[in-house]
């Protein structure tokens, strides 16, 4: 690790100033410290916000959700106000890491985590995100864990968290301050897909710094979950993952939330789903016509391609568990694959999916 200036920064100000001056802001440190391990971010200076203000989470009189940007995960995974009116939120939180990094990390930080492709953290290899215009030889290479919607010809990297697709579905709006002032982006615009610029994770202003986020009120948030599927169940990151809330009245969807994890560069809102959706009545086939119309358009590797009915499966199970209906085979509620089960253990080149974690799966 290069040598480089420690500063805690007083207060939101004189960390604005010192980011603005070149230093990289330092919450929990459970991403970017070890990227400095690694080699990959070699930041000449780091000013620590942790201790900043910003540690809060407030209901405020319409109904939103105020979400400071320290507020550690385990907290906010905690927190009576998430547990009961957006336990998607909840359950994404604490399907994350282990419980000891939930404690440390942050809820800015956790949105900006960078990708686990291999490539992206191995220095001795090629990355257009790391070193841009050197190549993506994950495209032809290593790419089982990657993105299979809205990649590009430079990048088909992941975001790899939870809590950002569990706030894609609840339209969240992310609030930074720079030194002109106060500003903010709604999450959908916030993060970015790699076009011929992967090496940008999001539309943040250089030398901004994240205040906090806002989720606005919906009525049926409490009525969401999240579905994880992964390796192994506990610290892993996601092969594919769902937040979804829905609305049912009747037998027929009178509004719904869906957003993919692990499935693109950012966490993916599946608005074309929604819109199959919505008017129409809840039933399995519904589901399942929804899912594929937005995985039409799917571009997944040899390596990946397991992905798309994976992510079908687990849209299909969300949903059906969250309207009450049987009939769905178990393993499209759990997200594994027909050819290996979670006590499978796959060989080198098996794309199957080898473990699962169920609905808010606590990692500690």
């Amino acid at each position: 690790m290069k040598t480089f200036e420690y500063t805690r920064a007083a207060d939101v100000r004189d960390a604005l100033d010192r980011v603005a001056a070149g230093a990289t802001p330092l919450g929990g440190g459970t991403n970017l410290v070890d990227l400095m391990k690694l080699g990959v971010a070699r930041p000449d200076a780091l000013v620590d916000v942790s201790r900043l203000d910003l540690g809060d989470v407030v209901l405020d009189d319409d109904g939103t959700l105020s979400i400071g940007a320290t507020v550690p995960n385990a907290d906010l995974a905690a927190h009576p106000v998430v547990r009961t009116r957006y336990p998607a939120l909840s359950r994404a939180l604490l399907a994350a890491a282990s419980g000891q990094l939930r404690n440390r990390a942050t809820t800015a930080g956790n949105l900006l985590q960078r990708t686990r492709c291999v490539y992206f953290m191995n220095t001795s290899k090629p990355c257009n995100k790391r070193e841009p215009g050197s190549g993506c030889p994950a495209i032809e290479g290593l790419s089982r864990e990657l993105a299979v919607l809205g990649g590009s010809s430079s990048c088909i990297a992941t975001h790899p968290g939870d809590m950002a697709v569990a706030m894609t579905a609840f339209d969240a709006t992310v609030h930074f301050e720079t030194v002109d002032g106060p500003d903010q982006l709604p999450i959908q615009e916030f993060f970015r897909l790699p076009g011929d610029e992967p090496e940008r994770d999001t539309n943040l202003p250089l030398g901004a710094l994240i205040t906090r986020v806002t989720i606005p009120p919906l009525a049926f948030a409490g009525h969401s979950t999240y579905r994880k599927a992964r390796d192994r169940r506990s610290y892993a990151f996601a092969l594919g993952s769902v937040a979804a809330a829905l609305d049912v009245e009747g037998g027929i969807i009178r509004d719904v939330r869906i957003a993919l994890g692990a499935a693109s560069h950012r966490p993916w809102r599946a608005f074309t789903a929604e819109d199959a959706l919505r008017g129409g009545r809840a039933t399995i086939d519904a589901f399942s016509a929804a899912a594929g119309a937005e995985l039409a358009a799917a571009t997944p590797t040899t390596q990946n391609a397991f992905k798309v009915p994976l992510l079908q499966r687990l849209i299909v199970g969300t949903l059906a568990e969250l309207a009450g209906i049987g009939g769905a085979d178990d393993s499209a509620g759990a997200g594994i694959s027909d050819d290996t089960g979670p006590d499978r253990t796959a060989a080198d080149g098996d794309t199957g999916v080898r473990g699962v974690a169920d609905d808010g799966e606590i990692d500690a």
